[in-house]
């Protein structure tokens, strides 16, 4: 195997580099989009990578080439891969599959819960009150999903804040931020150099639903004012219940604006002008994943190469 097969791992720990830049500099929809490809892409082509170096260590057992048709002892000369590197390769791998597997599995039950509870939650136009002095809110995914405000939260806010809360809300819901977070999460489960990328889209999607909220009300700093609010009131509930939220986040029943990101970063971008998409961040994120998907792909060429030179065709 050839200097391809590596490019992905070492692309992977340079993409953690750009994610705050992207985060804080990008357009917060773009930014998300951007984040959740490259942990996506990036924890796909790492995970080849592992395979196809665990794969050139097997072929070089004999009684495993020979299950195949392949020569082992072709395989040592041909493959200047290190047998070493193919056994850490594999033992990655092992642990890069249960990781995406557990994540998944853990995610599909919680969803399933929470639509499940949506569907069973009496609501007007989607929206749920509950009669809890603790202040809360947060998007419930579903079919269709739930807008879940507590009382303590209504009372927190005032009146003129509450549609400003609810668009918010609803921002997760009709723009799928569930699904980014999801992604994002298993492309770090497989490679958890990725977890930087992970974090940020729960950032970014937070941004998101606020520049909604911006824009819908057409008052950045009262939107600025009213996550501040909101976020300060949470922090102030009682442990267990901000426990719960943070524990869940946003695929769970919970997920209070204290727990969802940085806050004060948040506010401080709607107190300045609006982001715009940043030319040169996409065209090097852009540039990043292609060079991901490019090393695969002539790993992968190599490899086939290597099937044919030991003797699989």
């Amino acid at each position: 195997m050839r200097i391809a097969v590596y490019l992905p791992l070492l692309l992977s720990l340079l993409a953690p580099l750009g994610a705050r830049p992207l985060s804080e500099r990008c357009e917060p929809r773009l930014a998300t989009w951007l984040l959740t490809a490259s942990a996506l892409v990036l924890g796909a082509a790492t995970t080849i990578s592992l395979g196809l170096l665990a794969v050139t260590g097997l072929i070089r057992i004999p009684q495993l080439a020979d299950l195949g048709h392949w020569s082992s002892h072709r395989a040592q000369h041909n493959d200047p891969t290190q047998l070493s590197i193919a056994l850490v390769a594999g033992l990655l791998l092992g642990g890069a599959v249960l990781a995406a597997a557990r994540m998944l599995w853990r995610r599909a039950r919680t969803l399933a819960a929470a639509a499940l509870d949506a569907a069973c939650m009496p609501a007007r136009d989607g929206l749920v009150v509950t009669e809890d002095e603790a202040p809360d809110a947060y998007a419930l995914p579903g079919l269709p999903g739930r807008v879940v405000v507590s009382t303590g939260m209504l009372h927190t806010l005032h009146e003129t804040e509450h549609d400003i809360l609810l668009t918010h809300e609803r921002a997760h819901l009709t723009a799928h931020h569930y699904a980014f977070v999801a992604l994002a999460q298993l492309g770090a489960a497989a490679n958890p150099l990725l977890r930087p990328l992970a974090t940020a889209v729960t950032y970014t999607i937070e941004r998101w639903a606020d520049e909604n909220a911006a824009t819908a009300t057409g008052d950045r700093t009262r939107v600025a004012r009213t996550v501040g609010k909101a976020a300060l009131a949470a922090r102030r509930a009682p442990a267990l219940t901000r426990a719960g939220g943070a524990a869940l986040g946003i695929l769970g029943r919970r997920s209070p604006l204290a727990t969802a990101g940085p806050v004060p970063r948040r506010v401080a971008a709607l107190l300045a002008p609006p982001l715009r998409r940043h030319p040169g961040l996409t065209a090097a994120t852009a540039t990043l994943l292609t060079a991901a998907a490019l090393a695969t792909a002539e790993a992968a060429h190599d490899f086939h190469l290597l099937l044919r030179t030991v003797g699989a065709w």
